[in-house]
């Protein structure tokens, strides 16, 4: 039906492609692709998720989504326990399931208050200095990323307190994270008024003692995970060839790749997921996932989520499947990362009307398109046949750039700076309110609304911001209802 639908449109807009036409070269012809973002794999759909497969997967392929979708779902346990395929739960953990970070493979949400713990977002933290394998060194006692929950089911499962380390039955979380604003106010051009809150992040109840005096923080907050298999199936070499480290062509955009430590082949490759494109692959993704978020350890990360300095946790029951010496088996993992994989991107709505076509054009004339690269065409040799040969239009070049100071975390990761973030892709914006409520924007989820993200633009992009501030609201409003729209 989407084939056809497809082929339909094509030769519609082949008749009315001068009617769309814009006089500026910089812009270029609307196409009948960029309706299916994910090209032959877009889903047409109204429902309030982001959880369906690709529309090309044939009936048994979309069984195993389906399986690949109950280990991403349902909770994992405290071992041991009868349901062996799901314990291990911990010892510290963020959460119990990954849909509980992603709900409806959405994005997550920073907290609500300075008490409410940190469920759908996390700190990562380190040290200065250099790791090949983990690309950052991590801080002694808590090492690369803060749990603020464990398994201690007599302290509400566990979470941080002060001047405690076990109790009764389990252990404890590691700290309470929490975030303070404070207000930035501002105008745009036409006297329109913009208010941003600035956050700043700090840490209470240190259950094992004081951090090292020179620990880098790095707030995280859970992103859509729609077209992921996308981005994995998109050559190597198509995103080399967009990199301009020294800036060349003289654009003030030097986009560059990061690259990480890959485990299964103990090379080192470009990275393409993450924040900083600290992660080669989605199997990559998926296992660190498993091991810093939900403490269960897999062949990528065999190691509990304890440093040396937290016996209580060393010592913990642990639900290590003695076949395999982790908790996770690789056919667990490998269905999560495929359910992952073929999630599929939901057809572009409203994508020809009038006001977006406008918002379209402000788009290209501020440059966003410079790092919001719009389109691609994936491999022809995919990990997943169904992704191959897809024209595709994810509106990211996967790269890393300068965002400036006012985004910057000030810690490196691999070769990313303390200043640098991987562009993030757009696709599936204007469906975030439907799938995850009030949505929240940029890393750390500082942004309540598109325009406030874009606002917090800086380094490379701070051209493209001050264009959007010098619009008239009413191009604003088309330049957002276009990236709404896809």
């Amino acid at each position: 039906m989407i084939r056809n639908t497809f082929f339909l449109f094509s030769l519609i807009l082949t008749l009315l492609l001068h009617a769309c036409s814009n006089s500026d070269d910089s812009i270029p012809a609307l196409s009948a692709d960029e309706r299916l973002p994910g090209g032959l794999t877009s889903v047409d759909s109204i429902r309030s998720d982001f959880m369906q497969p690709l529309q090309n997967l044939s009936k048994q392929r979309q069984r195993e989504f389906y399986v690949g979708l109950s280990f991403f779902r349902d909770p994992w346990v405290i071992a041991p326990s009868i349901t062996s395929d799901r314990d291990g739960l911990g010892p510290l953990f963020n959460a119990r399931a990954c849909f509980t970070c992603h709900p409806r493979a959405g994005r997550g949400r920073p907290p609500s208050s300075v008490d409410e713990p940190m469920l759908s977002m996390f700190l990562r933290l380190s040290i200065p200095g250099k790791n090949k394998q983990l690309g950052v060194m991590p801080e002694p006692t808590y090492g690369t990323q803060l749990q603020v929950r464990g398994t201690s089911m007599e302290n509400n499962f566990g979470l941080a307190r002060q001047n405690g380390i076990a109790e009764g039955d389990g252990v404890i979380g590691e700290v309470h994270s929490y975030i303070e604003y404070t207000t930035i106010n501002g105008k745009y051009a036409d006297g329109s008024t913009w208010s941003l809150r600035k956050p700043t992040y700090k840490v209470r109840d240190l259950a094992w003692g004081d951090m090292h005096p020179d620990t880098l923080f790095s707030p995280r907050m859970a992103q859509q995970l729609i077209g992921l298999g996308l981005l994995e199936a998109i050559d190597e070499q198509d995103i080399l060839s967009y990199a301009d480290p020294a800036d060349k062509n003289s654009d003030g955009i030097s986009g560059r790749v990061n690259r990480v430590w890959n485990r299964q082949t103990n090379t080192t490759v470009i990275g393409r997921f993450g924040l900083k494109a600290n992660q080669p692959d989605l199997t990559h993704q998926t296992a660190s996932a498993f091991r810093g978020d939900i403490g269960i350890t897999s062949d990528l990360a065999p190691e509990q989520p304890c440093t040396d300095l937290q016996p209580a946790c060393l010592q913990a029951k642990d639900g290590v499947d003695p076949n395999y010496g982790v908790e996770i088996k690789p056919d667990l993992i490998n269905a999560v990362s495929y359910f992952l994989r073929t999630l599929a991107v939901p057809i572009r709505q409203n994508w020809n009307n009038k006001q977006v076509l406008a918002g379209r054009a402000l788009f290209y004339q501020a440059n966003c398109n410079t790092c919001h690269r719009p389109s691609y065409k994936t491999a022809s040799k995919t990990i997943e046949p169904e992704l191959a040969n897809q024209t595709i239009w994810p509106y990211s070049d996967l790269l890393l750039h300068d965002m400036g100071e006012g985004l910057a975390d000030g810690r490196p990761d691999f070769e990313a700076s303390g200043i640098e973030w991987r562009t993030s892709p757009l696709w599936g914006l204007g469906k975030s309110e439907k799938v995850s409520g009030k949505p929240f924007y940029l890393h750390d989820g500082r942004a309540r609304t598109l325009s406030e993200a874009i606002l917090w633009h800086g380094g490379e992009a701070t051209s493209a911001r001050d264009k959007f501030m010098a619009m008239n609201k009413k191009d604003r409003t088309a330049l957002l209802e276009f990236i709404h729209s896809l």
